[in-house]
């Protein structure tokens, strides 16, 4: 939610200066790029700051029958880095493919019951780095001069290509807490669109909601407690389209 009130003071700090803007100019409407959505096809990249983290669902028997008594899931900053194809369906509406290669990390802290009574700690990292392949739909408003906003939302497929899935926890000294390889989901958000002198610059913020359990149960304290584990995602995207 602090993501999401940072974009809000952002949109609404731009607003005030794309209005000062437009007084400033004594009446005479300056448009950028006017030819910009004549034009079927728009390339361009994304850079991206994203907050990763779980849902994550015990099984109901776990106090009853494990030693775990708390088990917290910490949110960790990552960064994404990606290519934005757009096809424009009409002035308002357009579809969007965003290969992106996301990193992402997560923490699972884990308390432990002990036989004397005590308790102990454990922190456990699971880091990530997805190959990702959204297809969106984006419904833009009409321009105001060179300012427009808009919404997006659609589907999308992850690949881990760090992921640990394969790793044999009875031999490891530090035991791993292993995730599926593959993900898919839903994203939902909006943003806003700047059309400056020579590009098309964006704000977006947006949701993702991994449909999968990506948890493997291997049989370690760390596993057999968890019903379910399944993604997280805030991302705050900076585009740039020719």
């Amino acid at each position: 939610m602090d993501l999401l009130n940072r974009l809000s003071s952002l949109l609404v700090v731009l607003s005030f200066v794309q209005v000062g803007n437009m007084s400033a100019q004594n009446g005479i409407k300056v448009e950028n790029l006017p030819n910009f959505d004549l034009h079927r096809l728009h390339f361009g990249f994304l850079l991206s700051y994203n907050t990763s983290d779980f849902t994550v669902k015990l099984k109901p028997e776990a106090p009853y029958q494990d030693s775990l008594m708390v088990l917290q899931h910490l949110k960790q900053p990552g960064f994404n880095l990606g290519i934005v194809a757009s096809l424009n369906v009409n002035p308002f509406l357009s579809l969007r493919f965003l290969p992106t290669l996301s990193f992402q990390e997560r923490i699972l802290q884990y308390q432990f019951q002990e036989p004397d009574g005590g308790s102990v700690y454990f922190q456990k990292p699971v880091e990530s780095t997805y190959l990702e392949f959204p297809l969106l739909m984006k419904y833009r408003s009409a321009r105001i001069n060179n300012f427009a906003v808009y919404l997006i939302g659609g589907g999308k497929f992850g690949i881990d290509m760090a992921s640990q899935k394969d790793v044999d926890n009875t031999l490891d000294d530090e035991v791993v807490v292993k995730l599926a390889k593959y993900d898919y989901g839903v994203e939902v958000g909006g943003g806003m669109d700047m059309f400056l002198t020579y590009f098309k610059f964006g704000v977006e913020l947006k949701a993702a909601y991994g449909f999968p359990n990506l948890l493997i149960d291997d049989g370690t304290r760390f596993s057999v407690p968890i019903e379910s584990l399944r993604s997280k995602t805030w991302v705050l995207s900076f585009t740039f389209e020719g």
